[in-house]
C-alpha cells in the first residue's frame, strides 16, 4: 500500500491582536494570571468581516502556492473546523467557491481540537486507497465568534487562525507513517457548546442562558488530557518500533503550557525539541497543528527525513496522532 505525503504547508492569522492586557479590560483577570496558568500572552482576533472560510482562504493560498499547483488541481477539501461560517453548507464548500477549486469535493470534520489530524487521517486513507491524488487538508476556526468574552475561565484561552497542508501519494518511505484517532463520548460536558444545535436549538432561552458559547470545565479537561497524550504517544511509538528519543520533533495542539510541558516530561522529551507557539496566538483549536506545523517548515526547524509527531486532544472527547517521516 502506498504512503501518503504533505508536500506543503500554509498558514494565516488575523491582524487584531489581543493581549492579557486587554482582557484586563474587559473581566477580571490579570496578565500574571493567565501566563501562569495557560502560558498564553496573545492571540489574535478575526474582524467582523471574517469568517473561517476566509481564514481558511488565506492559508490555503499559500499552501497551494508552495505546493507549486494550482486550485483545478485539487481533487478534495477537507476543512476541519467548529467555528464553520453557517451550520450549512460547509465551510469546504465556501473554501472551493473561494480558491476556484473547481474538480473539488469538499466537507468538514468536527473532531474539535483533534480536527485536523481527524482529516489528515481520512485523507490518509483517500490517497492510500488510490481514491484521490491531490488534497487540500485544512484547520480553521474563528473561535472568538463564538467566545463568551463576559466568562473569564474560558475567553483567555481562545483564538482565530488557519492552517493548511497538501496531502499527495509519497514516492518513497517519506511521508504520513500512521495516524491514530480516538473519542469517548461519556466525556463530552467537559467541552461544549449547548446551543444551536437540534438538541437546545437557538431561542430567546438558550440566548439568555448564553448556551451559544463555548463551556469548559478546565481542571477536568487538564487531568484527562495529560494522561490521555501520554498514553497516546506511546502507543503510536510503539506501534512503530520508534521510542521517544527517536523522535525529532513533537508538535503538540496548543491547548495550554501546562499540558504541553506535562507531557513532554512524562515522555522524556525535551522542550527544544517541541513546537510552541500559544504564547501568540492561544487556543486555536483545529487550526492550532497545522499552524505550529507551517512555522516548523518556513523556520527549518524540520529537515528532510526527520520524525515528526503530531498529537492533540478536544472536546467530544476527542484525540488523535499522526507520526510522520518528513
Amino acid at each position: 500500500m502506498r504512503r501518503s505525503r504533505i508536500v506543503s504547508t500554509g498558514a494565516y492569522v488575523p491582524e487584531i491582536i489581543m493581549s492579557n492586557s486587554d482582557l484586563e479590560k474587559m473581566v477580571d483577570t490579570s496578565d500574571e494570571w493567565i501566563t501562569e496558568r495557560t502560558g498564553i500572552k496573545e492571540r489574535r482576533i478575526a474582524s467582523k468581516e471574517q469568517a473561517a472560510s476566509d481564514l481558511a482562504y488565506e492559508a490555503s493560498k499559500i499552501a497551494i502556492e508552495r505546493a507549486g499547483i494550482v486550485p483545478e488541481d485539487i481533487d478534495l477539501i477537507i476543512v476541519a473546523t467548529i467555528s464553520g461560517d453557517m451550520p450549512f453548507p460547509s465551510t469546504a464548500c465556501f473554501l472551493q467557491e473561494k480558491l476556484g477549486a473547481i474538480n473539488a469535493a469538499g466537507f468538514d470534520v468536527n473532531a474539535t481540537c483533534s480536527g485536523f489530524l481527524y482529516a489528515l487521517h481520512i485523507a490518509d486513507g483517500f490517497i492510500k486507497s488510490n481514491l484521490h491524488k491531490r488534497i487540500l487538508v485544512v484547520g480553521s476556526e474563528a473561535l472568538s465568534k463564538v467566545t463568551d468574552w463576559e466568562d473569564r475561565t474560558t475567553c483567555v484561552l481562545f483564538g482565530d487562525g488557519a492552517g493548511a497542508v497538501i496531502v499527495e501519494p509519497s514516492a518513497n518511505e517519506r511521508g504520513i507513517i500512521s495516524t491514530h484517532i480516538n473519542s469517548d463520548g461519556r466525556l463530552w460536558e467537559l467541552i461544549n457548546l449547548p446551543g444551536g444545535g437540534s438538541r437546545n436549538p437557538a431561542s430567546t432561552e438558550t440566548i439568555n442562558k448564553r448556551l451559544h458559547y463555548i463551556k469548559m470545565k478546565g481542571n477536568e479537561t487538564f487531568k484527562v488530557a495529560v494522561r490521555t497524550l501520554e498514553d497516546l504517544v506511546v502507543k503510536t511509538l510503539e506501534e512503530n518500533n520508534l521510542d521517544s528519543s527517536q523522535l525529532d520533533l513533537l508538535i503538540p495542539h496548543q491547548a495550554n503550557m501546562r499540558i504541553i510541558q506535562a507531557t513532554a516530561d512524562r515522555l522524556k522529551i525535551p522542550l527544544e525539541r517541541v513546537v510552541v507557539n500559544l504564547q501568540q496566538y492561544g487556543n486555536t483549536s483545529a487550526a492550532s497543528i497545522p499552524i505550529a506545523l507551517h512555522e516548523a517548515v518556513v523556520s527549518d526547524r524540520i529537515k528532510e527525513g526527520d520524525y515528526i509527531l503530531l498529537e492533540a486532544f478536544g472536546g467530544g472527547l476527542t484525540w488523535a496522532s499522526a507520526l510522520i517521516k518528513w
